[in-house]
């Protein structure tokens, strides 16, 4: 396998600081949760931190695989207030979808440099995003089917709480 370029081993330098972004963006949002005496819903999003994380690891050990050298930005605090459940589902939506627009852009530019290997290894993770817009997007609609019923937020809290993530690195 080939040394990565530069510019993908700067495209991939990038993506691995939004990903930790995305992890802190999560934990962030955990926090609200746990404030708010929410701890399913707090486990959700901290097994989404620990998943972001272990998608940083993935795209670092692939650099370095590579031959290429990985740098370690600094990351944007994320934003600790939200106005609700849904407020923060909706974010991680929205979030979602920007995320599958990099790892897009990112394929864009493998594929400009006849990277094959990247453009291999990128599968994984535009499959993966497949799957977190589905996830956001599933809650989004269960909460706005809540309502204000408080009740029913409690029941689903209970349910979110059997998501489970571990970090591999």
């Amino acid at each position: 396998m080939a040394a990565i370029s530069k510019t993908m081993q700067d495209a991939f330098n990038e993506q691995i600081k939004n990903e930790v972004y995305s992890a802190h963006l999560y934990l962030a949002m955990s926090a609200w949760f746990e404030a708010k005496e929410l701890p399913g819903f707090a486990k959700w999003m901290r097994a989404q931190y620990i998943e972001e994380l272990t998608h940083a690891n993935k795209m670092f050990d692939y650099v370095v695989d590579r031959d290429g050298l990985v740098t370690v930005p600094a990351i944007a605090q994320p934003p600790a207030e939200f106005a609700s459940a849904l407020d923060i589902y909706e974010k991680t939506l929205e979030h979602e979808r920007h995320v599958t627009e990099l790892i897009n852009n990112l394929y864009r530019k493998a594929a400009a440099e006849n990277d094959y290997e990247s453009m291999t290894y990128l599968q994984w993770f535009l499959n993966e995003q497949v799957e977190e817009e589905k996830n956001a997007l599933h809650i989004v609609e269960q909460l706005k089917a809540i309502g204000n019923m408080q009740g029913l937020l409690i029941m689903l809290d209970g349910h979110m709480d059997k998501r489970s993530a571990s970090l591999s690195v």
